[in-house]
């Protein structure tokens, strides 16, 4: 009988400590700065040559990651771009492939010319999934910053175009 009220102490021990670890979920927000950052990027890109694939405005929370995962082709050429809060003073975004090898890795900070934006090309040596984390850090709100995510395919056109931030001499 002791058994049996152990096993059960320990069965609602697991239960109740399972159900109080908190989980990151992915929820819209929405910032008019960004939202015109958004529109003056797909325009510019749209002439490049460029669609957009997948898109979302993501609430996020200081200095953790939200992960992406999205499948790529092999030899396509992709643009991936991060927006962040105007107010947060860092921004990084990493990109793993299948194998879990870093094969992109940009960071940009608070008065940067275009800081709070990451813009990369990649062109994928094979056809997998690849996870995109981004992450920003602000000083002054833990919670609840804003993120917009967006990848973009080029469709038509020749491979000249370049990032409104490298046309600046801001480099990426």
């Amino acid at each position: 009988m002791k058994k049996l009220n152990f096993f059960l102490v320990f069965i609602l021990f697991c239960l109740f400590s399972a159900s109080a670890q908190e989980v990151i979920r992915v929820q819209e927000c929405h910032n008019e700065a960004i939202m015109k950052q958004v529109d003056s990027l797909k325009s510019f890109y749209a002439k490049g040559g460029f669609s957009v694939l997948r898109e979302a405005s993501i609430t996020m929370e200081s200095e953790y990651e939200m992960p992406v995962i999205v499948p790529l082709q092999q030899g396509t050429w992709y643009q991936f771009i991060f927006i962040g809060e105007m107010s947060s003073k860092l921004y990084e975004v990493r990109m793993y492939d299948w194998d879990e090898r870093q094969v992109v890795y940009k960071q940009k900070r608070w008065g940067d010319v275009d800081g709070n934006i990451i813009s990369y090309t990649y062109v994928p040596q094979f056809t997998e999934y690849h996870m995109i984390k981004p992450v920003q850090v602000n000083k002054f709100k833990k919670k609840g910053l804003c993120g917009y995510v967006m990848l973009l395919k080029r469709t038509s056109g020749t491979p000249t175009a370049q990032s409104p931030a490298s046309q600046q001499g801001a480099g990426q």
